[in-house]
């Protein structure tokens, strides 16, 4: 853009809170709100399908809610669903037997309403398509699937059984992201110029964990980048262009990845993803008056720090409750409690988009997974 004169500076009061915001507060993370393990309704009965360390944690904290009765819990080993259920006082376990998976028997306990999907990402399109099928509600870890063909088949089938459905990116719903938001949306910091949010660790490299095995959707992207795209995407939305630097292994699974938003008046966002490199696992908000920046970690910030210019620097801290997971969970309650289809924090068009986003990207990496063949 050279030889062109620079945009004028935006007032502070045409920066201040246009409309909605891109990623609508949800009830539980609003200003005052209840404890999200308080009840919002009739209480649901739930069941997990997978037991890992993912699972564990949102079984914890599932348990604290006053509306969750968690009735089920499957595996594909059927010691191991035996050992999670007891460890979590579910009255039923299921594993991998007579031909049918554990989850399939899951689907078929009429006493299960709705399921949290926790299975690699390979796995989620296959495994969600099942529940919805059987009728059951479904919370599925992110990615919702591993490309926006699956994604869209997903939608298609909850919108037609009338069920709900919802992609967990637990950040969505959390306190401190809202209140983030909030800062950069009344003015204070004056207009947004660019933002910078990376998330990675150093991961053992073994083929056969599911980090590094493309079957199961593996590497930096479907794993990692949705977190720093979040913080891009509350403030910004989504981009009009995105381009991806990165490198594939020996498996074709992605290490690392930059990723550069680009949106309308020249605002920018460098997204850094890695399975590599240790790194602060913040976010970091550029702004004309002044700067934010998170705790590390970006995806469950303890804190924020706000430097204002010519004024003074503070931070703000929070508590969490459980492990925060809470938040997701009591929103999922909430809107299965109302008869909702999807979240208004985590909309299915979000979801399509940010699936849709990660094909454009995979394609200039050269990213492919042997799920991208089945559609």
């Amino acid at each position: 853009m050279t030889g062109s004169s620079p945009r004028p500076p935006i007032s502070p009061a045409a920066t201040s809170a246009p409309g909605p915001p891109f990623i609508q507060v949800p009830p539980c993370a609003a200003e005052g709100a209840p404890s999200p393990v308080r009840a919002t309704g009739r209480t649901l009965r739930w069941g997990i399908v997978s037991t890992g360390s993912v699972a564990e944690l949102v079984a914890h904290d599932l348990l604290m809610l006053e509306d969750a009765q968690l009735v089920g819990v499957s595996s594909r080993d059927a010691a191991r669903a035996a050992g999670f259920a007891g460890r979590y006082g579910a009255p039923r376990s299921y594993g991998d037997s007579g031909g049918v998976p554990g989850h399939g028997h899951l689907f078929a306990d009429p006493d299960v309403e709705v399921v949290y999907i926790a299975t690699p990402h390979g796995q989620h399109y296959e495994v969600a398509r099942a529940a919805l099928e059987a009728g059951k509600h479904v919370l599925c870890e992110k990615s919702l699937t591993i490309n926006a063909a699956e994604s869209a088949e997903l939608v298609q089938l909850a919108r037609t059984r009338g069920l709900f459905l919802m992609e967990a990116v637990w950040t969505r719903f959390l306190p401190a992201i809202h209140r983030a938001l909030a800062v950069i949306r009344s003015g204070e910091l004056g207009e947004v110029a660019w933002l910078h949010a990376d998330l990675g660790f150093p991961a053992a490299q073994d083929p056969r964990w599911r980090l590094w095995d493309p079957a199961a959707g593996g590497g930096a992207l479907l794993d990692l980048a949705v977190y720093p795209l979040t913080w891009a995407v509350g403030i910004l939305g989504f981009p009009q262009s995105a381009q991806a630097a990165g490198w594939l292994n020996h498996d074709g699974v992605d290490p690392q990845e930059a990723i550069t938003l680009t949106y309308p008046g020249g605002r920018q966002a460098q997204l850094m993803a890695s399975l590599v490199g240790s790194c602060p696992r913040n976010a970091t908000v550029s702004c004309t008056g002044g700067w934010l920046r998170t705790g590390d970690p970006l995806h469950n910030p303890p804190l924020l720090e706000i430097h204002p210019v010519g004024a003074e620097d503070r931070v703000e801290r929070f508590e969490p409750v459980g492990h925060n997971y809470a938040y997701e969970l009591r929103e999922t309650t909430r809107c299965i409690q109302e008869g909702l289809q999807q979240s208004p924090t985590m909309p299915w068009d979000h979801t399509l988009a940010t699936m849709r986003l990660f094909d454009g990207l995979r394609a200039q990496l050269g990213l492919k997974y042997p799920n991208d063949h089945h559609h």
